[in-house]
């Protein structure tokens, strides 16, 4: 299916492509105006207040990473918007009202500053980087992004003091933009920065990513950062890093050829500072990895390494200095079936805990070394039910994890646990933490999952959660069908608060679909989808949506979808080749302009998933263009198109210049930009619950909930 409303080589919308022109912001201005006077109804308030609400909850969870004797922690609420980053003790967070300490403040310094901040992480010296100077676990490197952006900028803190270190008296700052800093020693930093700190035409690759990593001494200017490595500008990125592990210490850099392809190399330094490079001799489509004495490796697709062949999904395991310098044994941790596949790796001293989904339900593995040096497993955390998300508590010294486990209808439970007693043959032990309380009603709801059969025979899973009057008949109802289906990212069973709050407890239904081109039965089901082969997650899509009016849970005028990033190329198709299925459609933060998306921001990063329009590639790929596939006299469905003018991943054009076109159809189409938050499309909780509220608005009103 192809139109021709909007030429290729002839884009008369390209003008709202100047993110903060003039012309462009009024135009933005203008429409935001128009969606908020039509969506900002009499239930907008209570909505929005109620989402808010659940965002500021002083009994959520907090995540936390452990450093030293601390448990640290970034948490926004009512009263810190932009939030804080604190620290307690373990004792303390087990208890139900912890005392934090706080470090930083970033209402405080946004208003001090008359920057808007967003935090986007901190990395602590650790003891064993530390100087006679500067002790160990005293100084931090904090990435904060100003209004969200991607990019953001890299500031040294003194966790003695509470203060930034003043660039002018020596403290480590990067400029605003993609990269990032990370601790060698007190006195070194690996530094990526896509400023132009030496006399190359070209800091960045095509994707905006900095082609050059760089070792950076304290007390000199970036210019005089020593290069290490780099790479080509049409290469994706460079990077370099420090593992710091007692006796396991190793330097590491990275040529990331694309965004499945890189190039893995260990750096020695000899006595007068100067580096090598030893390439780690694996196709570049291999994950590798270390830890402590161990490599790993975690082939996309099949692949022989040192004679033994790795089946695509699988995890081999050999020794790294044998695999270094000698005839290595490489060992297999997981090797996937039709219905299985590797999801997560978490590494503790002694042990490998593998996530491992089975037809979208997930499991965890231990696997250890036994005293003589061969590989056990056994399968663990039997007795804890729902996803679960495991985390090492302190991988350098103990076998302990986090797990987290939440379902749909059930919040999340945290636990502190260890798996140290499984080597013994004993069973792993662990405690109850956190639980997090109900934020919506459930009463009366359930959650089971189904499978549709796409246009090609293909078995396509998804979760249907709503009222059991509706799933089991003979009742329809309003239903919001997400998916996202690229880039081999799984759309796992979760607890969904603002949906349950928005849609469920008000009598809606909630699907969530597994398509091709996700990670739910590992590579394989993402490659099936890929370049080419894009329209198979598209028909995978229709599929279920055509399965929920089939079976009855709803009707085509009471079914929506909803997507973004690339799930917003995923509605962008549905809207045009599939119109006749839904009764509103949602798109966010999307790509659909796919001639031009490889020259807007970071899209050039993506050609390994969709393809290069600018060669024949784009026979196919205008096939899934949606703003190419626009077409006069079709109708469409009401549409509600969102992004951010901050967006410095998905060029926020992209959803200027559809609703635009649609505009000029005559289709019903809304269009709401928030003028901060990047790719999230908004920048704390406020601006979150605003949004969420915004678009669930739009569906009441379209469905009819």
């Amino acid at each position: 299916m192809c139109a021709d409303f909007i030429d290729p080589e002839n884009d008369p919308f390209q003008w709202l492509e100047d993110v903060e022109g003039g012309e462009a912001l009024t135009w933005v201005e203008q429409r935001n105006r128009v969606a908020e006077a039509t969506l900002q109804d009499e239930e907008f308030g209570p909505l929005r207040d109620s989402l808010r609400e659940i965002l500021d909850a002083s009994d959520r969870i907090p995540p936390v990473t452990k450093r030293g004797d601390w448990l640290y922690n970034f948490w926004t609420d009512a009263e810190h918007p932009q939030g804080i980053w604190r620290r307690t003790t373990l004792e303390s967070y087990k208890s139900e009202d912890p005392e934090w300490e706080i470090l930083l403040d970033l209402d405080e310094l946004s208003e001090t500053e008359g920057t808007t901040w967003v935090w986007h992480g901190a990395s602590v010296l650790r003891p064993e980087q530390a100087s006679e100077e500067i002790p160990g676990y005293s100084r931090v490197l904090i990435d904060l992004s100003p209004g969200g952006s991607d990019a953001d900028v890299t500031r040294e803190f003194d966790l003695n003091t509470r203060c930034f270190i003043d660039p002018e008296g020596g403290g480590f700052y990067r400029p605003q933009g993609k990269g990032g800093l990370g601790w060698i020693d007190a006195e070194t930093v690996y530094a990526s920065t896509d400023q132009a700190v030496v006399t190359e035409d070209t800091p960045v690759t095509t994707s905006g990513y900095p082609r050059i990593a760089r070792l950076w001494r304290r007390g000199t200017p970036l210019i005089e950062a020593e290069p290490i490595i780099s790479v080509a500008e049409d290469d994706m990125l460079a990077s370099a890093g420090y593992d710091s592990t007692p006796g396991y210490e190793r330097h590491l850099a990275t040529r990331v050829l694309g965004f499945y392809d890189a190039e893995t190399y260990l750096i020695t330094y000899d006595d007068a500072g100067e580096p090598t490079l030893t390439l780690i001799d694996v196709p570049t489509d291999v994950r590798v990895g270390f830890h402590r004495d161990l490599i790993f490796f975690a082939p996309r697709t099949e692949v022989t390494i040192r004679g033994v062949v790795l089946p695509g999904g699988s995890l081999y395991i050999a020794d790294a200095e044998e695999f270094l310098h000698g005839d290595p044994e490489l060992t297999a941790l997981f090797t996937p079936t039709d219905s299985t596949s590797l999801q997560g790796i978490t590494a503790t001293r002694n042990l490998f805990a593998l996530t491992v989904m089975d037809h979208v339900v997930e499991h965890v593995e231990a696997h250890w070394r036994d005293g003589e040096g061969a590989w056990r497993s056994q399968r663990v955390l039997t007795e804890i039910t729902g996803s679960l998300s495991v985390g090492a508590y302190d991988s350098r010294e103990s076998d302990q994890i986090w797990i987290t486990a939440n379902d749909f209808l059930t919040p999340a439970s945290k636990y502190l646990g260890s798996l140290a007693p499984v080597i013994d043959g004993e069973p792993e032990s662990y405690d109850l933490i956190k639980r997090a309380p109900e934020r919506f009603s459930a009463a009366g709801l359930s959650a089971v999952q189904r499978f549709a059969t796409s246009e090609d025979g293909t078995g396509v899973p998804y979760f249907l959660i709503g009222p059991e009057r509706v799933l089991n008949g003979p009742e329809t109802a309003p239903t919001v069908l997400y998916g996202y289906g690229g880039f081999e990212i799984s759309q796992k069973p979760g607890y969904l608060p603002l949906v349950g709050k928005a849609w469920l407890e008000p009598g809606g239904v909630f699907a969530l679909a597994n398509i091709r081109g996700g990670g739910e039965y590992g590579p394989r089901w993402h490659q099936a989808a890929l370049r080419q082969n894009r329209h198979l997650a598209y028909q995978d899509f229709a599929a279920v949506a055509k399965d929920l009016v089939a079976s009855e849970v709803t009707t085509t005028a009471q079914l929506a979808c909803r997507g973004g990033s690339n799930g917003g190329l995923l509605t962008g198709n549905m809207l045009t080749q599939y119109p006749d299925l839904f009764g509103a459609v949602v798109i966010q933060v999307p790509l659909l302009d796919m001639k031009r998306y490889a020259q807007l921001l970071a899209g050039a990063s993506w050609r390994a998933e969709y393809g290069d329009p600018e060669t024949e590639d784009w026979d196919y790929i205008r096939r899934y263009s949606p703003y190419h596939l626009l077409s006069n006299g079709a109708q469409y469905p009401p549409v509600l198109l969102t992004t951010s003018t901050k967006d410095d991943r998905v060029h926020p054009g992209h959803a200027r210049k559809m609703t635009a076109a649609l505009e000029s159809l005559g289709a019903d189409v809304t269009y709401w930009e928030n003028t901060q938050g990047g790719h999230g499309g908004a920048a704390n909780p406020q601006q979150q619950a605003t949004m969420n509220a915004l678009i669930y608005r739009f569906l009441g009103q379209r469905l009819g909930l």
